[in-house]
C-alpha cells in the first residue's frame, strides 16, 4: 500500500524527498499504532506534540491526511496545530556578509559558485527553483513556474545579474541546457549546493548557520523591502499563497534586534 501512496504522490508533482517523508510518516504510524482509527490516529498526534516543534508536526499531520485521502478515508482526518510564529527572523546572512561572500568567490575565480549565490539572492528562488534554470532562461530573462492549481509564478533575473551571467556564458562555450552543473557536466545538487557553501563559509570566516540555500532567499525578500516597500509585490515574487507569510520579512533579525537594543538603551 505504501508503494501505491507513493507513486500516486508522484503523479502529484512533489519532490522527491517530500514523498520519502509522507511514506516515512505512514510507515511510523502502521509500525507503531496500527489500524487506521480516530483513537490510534489522536493518539499519534498527542506524541508528535510532546515530542516535535509545531511545524513538524503539521508536516507529519500532512502526510497522514494525504494517506488518509489516498485509502479513502477523509472523514478521519486530523487538524493542524497552530504554529507560534517568532517576532524576529533567524540565522539569516547580512547584507554586508552576502556582499563580501560574493567579492570572495569572484576574486578567487569560483565562479560558478558565485553565480549559484547571487541568483539564490538576487531572484529570491527556492533551491529546487534555482536548479531549474537553464540557459535559455537567462536569455529570456525569467523562469515560469507552475504551482498548485496551474498558478503561474515568474522568477525573474534582474537586467545586471543577467548581463554578468552573459558573459561567463560566452567565456565558457555554455550555450544551452541547465545553468549549473557540477564538473562532470550533470546539473548539481540542492545537498550538494548545501554542503558546498557550509565549506565555503568556513573557509573564508563565515558563520556557517547563516550560509545555506534558503538564507539567501530570506536576504532577497529583506533587500527588496529595504529599497521597496511593496509587501503584496514581494509575496507574489516569492511565490506565496499568504501574504502573511510574507510579512515576517518586515520583522527585524534577531541579531538587528541586538543591535538596536545595545545602541538605543542606554538608561
Amino acid at each position: 500500500m505504501i508503494e501505491q501512496f507513493a507513486r500516486a504522490l508522484r503523479l502529484s508533482d512533489l519532490s522527491d524527498n517530500t514523498i520519502a517523508s509522507y511514506c516515512k510518516a505512514v510507515e511510523y504510524f502502521h509500525r507503531q499504532y496500527g489500524e487506521i482509527t480516530k483513537k490510534n490516529l489522536l493518539s499519534y498526534k498527542g506524541w508528535l506534540v510532546e515530542n516535535y516543534k509545531a511545524k513538524t508536526v503539521n508536516l507529519r499531520l500532512q502526510a497522514l491526511n494525504r494517506y488518509l485521502d489516498f485509502i479513502k478515508k477523509p472523514n478521519l482526518k486530523m487538524r493542524f496545530i497552530k504554529v507560534q510564529q517568532e517576532n524576529f527572523l533567524e540565522n539569516v546572512i547580512s547584507d554586508a556578509d552576502y556582499r563580501f561572500f560574493c567579492r570572495k568567490l569572484k576574486s578567487e575565480n569560483r565562479l560558478n559558485w558565485y553565480f549559484v549565490v547571487r541568483y539564490l539572492c538576487a531572484t529570491g528562488a527556492r533551491i529546487s527553483e534555482l536548479l531549474q534554470i537553464k540557459v535559455e532562461h537567462v536569455e529570456a530573462g525569467y523562469l515560469d513556474l507552475y504551482g498548485k492549481g496551474g498558478k503561474l509564478r515568474r522568477i525573474y533575473i534582474p537586467k545586471r545579474l543577467k548581463e554578468e551571467t552573459d558573459a561567463w556564458l560566452t567565456e565558457n562555450g555554455h550555450s544551452s541546457g541547465y545553468l549549473f552543473r557540477n564538473r562532470f557536466g550533470s546539473r548539481i545538487t540542492a545537498r550538494g549546493v548545501g554542503y558546498q557553501l557550509k565549506i565555503l563559509a568556513a573557509e573564508y570566516g563565515l558563520d556557517p548557520k547563516v550560509v545555506y540555500p534558503h538564507s539567501f532567499r530570506h536576504r532577497f525578500a529583506k533587500n527588496f523591502l529595504a529599497k521597496f516597500n511593496d509587501i503584496a509585490l514581494l509575496a507574489d515574487l516569492m511565490g506565496h499563497e499568504s501574504i502573511e507569510t510574507t510579512r515576517i520579512y518586515l520583522r527585524r533579525t534577531a541579531t538587528e534586534q541586538r543591535e538596536l537594543i545595545d545602541r538605543i538603551v542606554t538608561w
